[in-house]
């Protein structure tokens, strides 16, 4: 798979030092073929290689049947959700096929949640994902993860490029999933939690990076969080401008990149002008 390009060009600055750069995954990190992981919205037109699916695991289920109980199963986890004041529900995949296939044999239901994941929704690295990890890693730059996700996204890292997420240079205190949550973006949550870690870390949220795809999901919480943010506006398939939003209506990211190996470039810049900076300030 390869990105597509966009109407959006590069631009913008960052206004102080950065100490870390939190990620999105999907449409980010990883083209994503369906432009993110909002599985209640999916309509898969892979119905044969769901059927070939279902025959695999014998799953006496027509491709259609499967998927109208499997989105009927999110909608009722969310409303259930709803109902205990979430705005922004997430669920745990896992559990949602564990009710549709009638199945609670753990093993098999994630080897099937995983396998028809990949069905509807194929990934791949986006160009230079190695590049920027191994920039921010070797730049003594924290990474952490706030992502839309479930059980099988850490797997991509393994899969993808040999190596857990911890051998990647991530933060483990730095990673936050919405199913571990049941919350999923654009809630400030996880972004407060983050920004409350680092903190404690000793990194103000102005000192935090956040790059995404989606002006709602990603920037609009980030920006409450006093997080620099960047658009990654490098695949068609997964920009999000929300134009027609109107949380989004009057709202910019400090950064816009549409490859991930220009992030390097502004972190490296920023981190030079602190350095003359207080070398000046040494001399005077």
């Amino acid at each position: 798979m390869k990105p597509l390009p966009t109407c959006l060009k590069p631009g913008g600055a960052l206004k102080k030092k950065i100490k870390c750069v939190l990620f999105d995954i999907y449409g980010t990190l990883f083209i994503s073929g369906s432009g993110d992981i909002s599985i209640a919205d999916k309509k898969s037109p892979e119905i044969e290689k769901i059927n070939q699916l279902l025959t695999k695991y014998s799953i006496r289920k027509s491709p259609q049947t499967l998927l109208n109980e499997f989105y009927r199963a999110i909608k009722t986890r969310h409303e259930e959700l709803r109902s205990r004041g979430v705005d922004f529900p997430e669920v745990n995949i896992d559990r949602i096929w564990m009710k549709v296939l009638s199945n609670d044999d753990t093993d098999i239901i994630r080897q099937f949640a995983v396998e028809f994941e990949l069905v509807v929704n194929p990934v791949y690295p986006m160009p230079n994902l190695e590049k920027i990890l191994s920039a921010c890693r070797h730049g003594s730059i924290l990474m952490g993860i706030i992502s839309n996700a479930q059980f099988y996204t850490p797997y991509l890292f393994k899969w993808f490029l040999d190596s857990d997420l911890k051998g990647l240079g991530f933060d483990p205190d730095l990673i936050f999933y919405s199913y571990r949550f049941e919350v999923a973006k654009p809630a400030p949550m996880l972004f407060r939690i983050a920004a409350e870690k680092l903190t404690a870390k000793g990194i103000p949220p102005a000192g935090v990076l956040y790059l995404g795809n989606d002006m709602l999901n990603d920037i609009y919480p980030a920006k409450g969080a006093g997080f620099q943010t960047a658009l990654f506006a490098g695949d068609k398939r997964s920009l999000r401008l929300r134009s027609d939003d109107p949380r989004c209506k009057n709202l910019s990211a400090d950064l816009v990149i549409t490859d991930l190996i220009q992030l390097i470039r502004h972190i490296q810049s920023n981190r030079e002008k602190t350095g003359r900076s207080l070398r000046r300030a040494l001399r005077s």
